[in-house]
């Protein structure tokens, strides 16, 4: 059994830019505990981050910064071949806007947690994820590092003395060395809102998720992922807030958590 009787909600958003709309933020922010923040790299641009900061304000959501590589035509999706030193730059532009938002929204940046290829990336390379840290530990060392579970980020987090919390995936399925489906590949996505249920206590109350080989792994989350891109996040994000409430886990945000 985990040791742990609460998890956080978080849910990327803020990923609108100008009059294009992506997303249900709207709709998912009463369902979630932490909201990931797009920074303009990827998605997002000054006026979206000040309207979903403030409304993270105003339904006591933790606001963390979603930082990615600068790749606004593919969503931040697309790998890149970026120097160490950029990649600290980058990250650290990114917190800053960010942080200068929640501040004069009378609020505090929570967390930051990599989109994309970055947090693809960085999961497997830990000069990558060490990068992202060190850009999170000099620009503030309270923040927490937000990193898939069993990865390098979380290593580099943790080596580096950050508060780093382990996140897992309410809808991606997962390979048997714990890193996320490619999203090109068939049922790397998961849409069955029981089944995710399922799966989401089974890896609060058990400490692990069964791979889409079949294979047993071991994963122990402070905080999971929910998307809310596609037509049915809501439903689903509203029927596992029931199912986390049922088995008798606390929601709350990662700053009370970690």
């Amino acid at each position: 059994m985990a040791k742990t009787d609460a998890v956080d909600i978080n849910c990327d958003m803020g990923e609108s830019f100008g009059v294009y709309k992506i997303g249900m933020d709207e709709e998912m922010i009463s369902h979630i505990s932490s909201a990931n923040i797009a920074c303009g790299f990827h998605a997002g641009d000054p006026d979206v981050m000040r309207r979903t900061v403030n409304m993270a304000v105003e339904n006591r959501v933790g606001i963390g910064a979603h930082p990615s590589f600068p790749d606004l035509k593919g969503f931040g999706r697309r790998k890149m071949n970026i120097n160490i030193e950029e990649v600290k730059n980058l990250v650290t532009y990114q917190i800053g806007a960010l942080a200068a938002f929640a501040r004069s929204s009378g609020s505090r940046l929570q967390h930051v947690k990599p989109h994309g290829a970055l947090n693809n990336m960085a999961a497997t390379n830990y000069e990558l994820a060490e990068a992202v840290a060190l850009a999170i530990k000099e620009f503030n060392p309270d923040l927490i590092y937000v990193a898939m579970c069993n990865s390098a980020m979380y290593r580099a987090g943790r080596e580096l003395g950050l508060k780093t919390a382990g996140e897992a995936f309410a809808d991606r399925a997962y390979q048997k060395d714990g890193t996320l489906v490619s999203r090109s590949r068939a049922g790397a996505v998961l849409e069955d809102p029981q089944k995710i249920n399922e799966r989401v206590i089974r890896m609060v109350k058990e400490g692990e998720v069964e791979s889409i080989e079949g294979e047993v792994i071991k994963i122990n989350p402070d905080t999971i992922c929910v998307h809310g891109d596609n037509s049915n996040c809501v439903a689903i994000a509203e029927n596992l807030v029931k199912a986390i409430e049922a088995a008798e886990i606390e929601i709350k945000t990662l700053a009370h958590i970690v």
